[in-house]
């Protein structure tokens, strides 16, 4: 452990102000710790560089986030406000942590954006961007559903993956929790809604339309 004088190249003890050969002021050059029987320097050039790292990745993500957010379109006052109906719908069915993503973590948008654009994908009624909580919902959103209740299901559908579940997870929980929403089968099982989810959720978990109490049929029921 030292300080070497700037003008003689003197070694000096790490305790002293000035060289005791020529007494300029002594600057440190380099100073070194010694713990538990070891030598080891000090590490704030790699604090540093992990700072700049972190600082590098934040904006990489913010930057992919908004060139998502700008490619795409909002939705105009009056789909928004069937989408908030949807939500409420939601909410007075008593799905809370669903309902908090939708309200306060994603951003509607009214067409693809770049990432969705370049993937191929059937006629959908939303789409999401995990997770960057990006929800696309598409025209058939607001044509097709009865009211909404239909609307919601799509939504509690969508807010699973908010949440990171794949398709199978998302269409299994809104399967199994139609009844509690209020979409059952004797009110919309003549909507396009309810056959076009029912057919993919046959595809999905097919588990959930064979059982004993009810051979090839809705298990959920």
């Amino acid at each position: 452990m030292n300080k070497k004088c700037p003008k003689c190249n003197l070694a000096n003890f790490i305790s002293a102000e000035h060289c005791i050969r020529c007494e300029s002021e002594l600057v440190e050059i380099r100073s070194t710790l010694k713990q538990g029987g070891t030598v080891r320097a000090k590490s704030g050039g790699f604090f540093n560089r992990a700072v700049i790292c972190v600082l590098v990745c934040a904006a990489a993500i913010f930057g992919f986030y908004g060139s998502l957010i700008m490619s795409s379109t909002s939705l105009d006052a009056d789909q928004m406000e069937q989408v908030n109906g949807a939500i409420h719908v939601l909410d007075e069915a008593g799905f809370a942590n669903e309902v908090f993503y939708l309200k306060n973590l994603t951003a509607f948008r009214g067409d693809d954006n770049w990432l969705n654009s370049s993937v191929a994908k059937e006629n959908a009624f939303a789409a999401t961007n995990y997770p960057f909580e990006i929800m696309t919902v598409y025209p058939d959103f607001f044509t097709y559903p009865k009211d909404d209740i239909e609307r919601a299901a799509i939504l509690l559908h969508e807010a699973k993956h908010l949440q990171g579940k794949d398709e199978k997870g998302a269409y299994e929980f809104v399967w199994k929790n139609k009844k509690r929403l209020g979409w059952i089968r004797e009110k919309y099982k003549k909507s396009t809604v309810w056959k076009e989810i029912r057919k993919q959720t046959k595809e999905y978990v097919p588990n959930l339309f064979v059982c004993d109490f009810n051979e090839y049929d809705d298990c959920a029921e």
